[in-house]
C-alpha cells in the first residue's frame, strides 16, 4: 500500500510571490501616476500624455513569447530574469535622462518612454510568473482566493505609488525632467538587489499536470492552449478591463487640477476592495461577485456625469472599490481547466494588458477632439463586454461550469 501523499507546504513560495506582486503594483501604478507630471514637464496634449501608458503596457505584446520562455526555463529563472530586466530599465532611465538634460524635451521624453518600455518587459515576465504560480501553489479550488489576496497586497503598492510620486518626484516644485533620475536609480538598485537575494533562495518548481484536482478526477487536455476559446476571450476581457482600471486614473487629470494628489484614493479603494473580496469569495460565487462589481462600477462612472468638479471626480475615484476584484476574477475564469497549458495561457491572457496601451491613447484623442465626457462613455462598452464574458464567453468549450 502506498503511503498517503502529503500536501506540500508552499507558504514561503507564496510569501515570495506576494512580494513580487507588491513590486509589480508599485512599478505599474508609479508609471501611470507620471502622466500628469509628464504632460506638464514636457508640454504634452492629452493623447501625447497617454503615450506613457502605451510605452509601458505595449510591452505586454511579448506576453506569449515570454510565457513560452517560462515553459522552457521554469518559474524561478523567469522571475530572476524579469527582476533583472526591470532593474536595468530603471538604471537606463536614470542615466539616460541625466545625460540628455539640456537637449530638447522631445528627446528626453523619448528616452523616458523607451526605458520604461524596458522596465515593462521585466514586469511582463514577473506578471507571467505571478499569476499561474499563485494559482498552482495550493489546492485548485482555492486559486481564486489566493489570486485575490495577492492582488490585495498588490493594491497596497498601488496606493503607495502615487504618494511616492508626489513626495519624491513632484513635491511642490514645477515639474521638470531633472526630478526623475535619482528616485528611478534608487528603485533600479532595489530591484537588482532583490534579484540577487532571490538567486540564492530555493523555490519549488511546479508542474501543473501533476496538480491534484478537487474531485480526484484525471482530466484530459487538448493538444494546444490555442484550442481553448475561453482563453482568448479572457485575454479580450483583460483588454477591456484595462480600459476600466487605467481609464479612470488616466482621465482624471482632464477633470481636475493636481489629479495625482487624489489618485491614492482610487488605488486605495482597490486595495480595500481586494481585501474585502478575498474575505467574501468563500460566501459568493465568483461570477456573481464579478457581475455585482461591474454593475456598481458602471454606476459610479454614470454618477460622475450628474456632478461637476470634485464631486464628479470622487464618483470616478469610488469606482476603484468595485474595479478591485475584476482582474483576478477575469483571469481566473480564463485559466479554467487548462492543466499543463496554464503557463502559456497566462501569457495569452496577459497579452490583453495592451488594452491600456491602446484604449487610453484612444480616450486621450477623444478628450482632445470632443471632451472628457465622451471619452468616459467608452467605459460603458468595456463594462458590457465583461458581463458577457462572465456569463457566456468564459463557459465556451468547457466540460462543466
Amino acid at each position: 500500500m502506498n503511503p498517503q501523499k502529503q500536501t506540500p507546504n508552499y507558504t514561503f513560495a507564496l510569501i515570495v510571490m506576494f512580494i513580487v506582486c507588491f513590486l509589480i503594483g508599485f512599478i505599474t501604478t508609479m508609471n501611470n501616476s507620471m502622466i500628469d507630471f509628464c504632460t506638464k514637464a514636457f508640454g504634452l496634449n492629452a493623447q501625447q500624455g497617454q503615450y506613457v501608458n502605451t510605452a509601458f503596457y505595449g510591452a505586454y505584446l511579448l506576453s506569449i513569447p515570454f510565457a513560452m520562455l517560462m515553459s522552457k526555463i521554469g518559474y524561478k529563472k523567469t522571475l530572476l530574469l524579469g527582476l533583472a530586466v526591470a532593474g536595468i530599465g530603471f538604471v537606463v532611465n536614470s542615466f539616460g535622462i541625466n545625460s540628455a538634460l539640456g537637449s530638447d524635451q522631445a528627446t528626453i521624453y523619448a528616452i523616458f518612454l523607451g526605458s520604461m518600455c524596458l522596465v515593462a518587459m521585466g514586469v511582463v515576465m514577473l506578471q507571467n510568473v505571478a499569476n499561474p504560480y499563485v494559482m498552482v501553489l495550493g489546492k485548485p479550488e482555492k486559486g481564486a482566493f489566493r489570486m485575490t489576496l495577492s492582488q490585495a497586497l498588490n493594491s497596497v503598492a498601488t496606493t503607495v505609488a502615487p504618494l511616492f510620486i508626489i513626495a519624491v518626484i513632484i513635491g511642490e516644485k514645477q515639474p521638470t525632467p531633472e526630478a526623475v533620475p535619482a528616485p528611478y536609480l534608487g528603485i533600479g538598485i532595489f530591484t537588482l538587489v532583490l534579484c540577487g537575494i532571490l538567486f540564492f533562495l530555493k523555490l519549488p518548481e511546479i508542474k501543473e499536470e501533476e496538480q491534484d484536482t478537487s474531485d480526484g478526477e484525471v482530466k484530459e487536455y487538448k493538444s494546444s492552449v490555442f484550442k481553448y476559446p475561453h482563453v482568448w476571450l479572457g485575454a479580450l476581457g483583460i483588454f477591456f478591463y484595462m480600459g476600466l482600471e487605467i481609464g479612470v486614473p488616466s482621465m482624471l487629470p482632464y477633470k481636475i487640477e493636481n489629479a495625482t494628489s487624489f489618485l491614492w484614493l482610487y488605488w486605495g479603494g482597490m486595495m480595500v476592495g481586494r481585501f474585502i473580496g478575498a474575505a467574501i469569495l468563500t460566501k459568493f460565487k465568483p461570477r456573481n461577485l464579478l457581475t455585482g462589481c461591474l454593475l456598481l462600477g458602471a454606476l459610479c462612472v454614470g454618477a460622475s456625469f450628474l456632478f461637476t468638479g470634485m464631486a464628479s471626480a470622487y464618483c470616478l475615484l469610488a469606482a476603484g472599490l468595485f474595479h478591485s476584484v475584476m482582474w483576478p476574477l477575469i483571469f481566473n475564469l480564463g485559466l479554467q481547466e487548462l492543466g499543463p497549458h496554464t503557463k502559456t495561457a497566462s501569457g495569452v491572457i496577459n497579452t490583453g494588458v495592451i488594452g491600456a496601451a491602446l484604449l487610453t491613447p484612444l480616450m486621450g484623442w477623444v478628450v482632445d477632439t470632443t471632451g472628457v465626457a465622451i471619452a468616459l462613455c467608452l467605459m460603458f462598452i468595456y463594462y458590457l463586454y465583461e458581463i458577457w464574458f462572465c456569463w457566456f464567453g468564459s463557459r465556451i468549450g468547457l466540460k462543466k461550469n
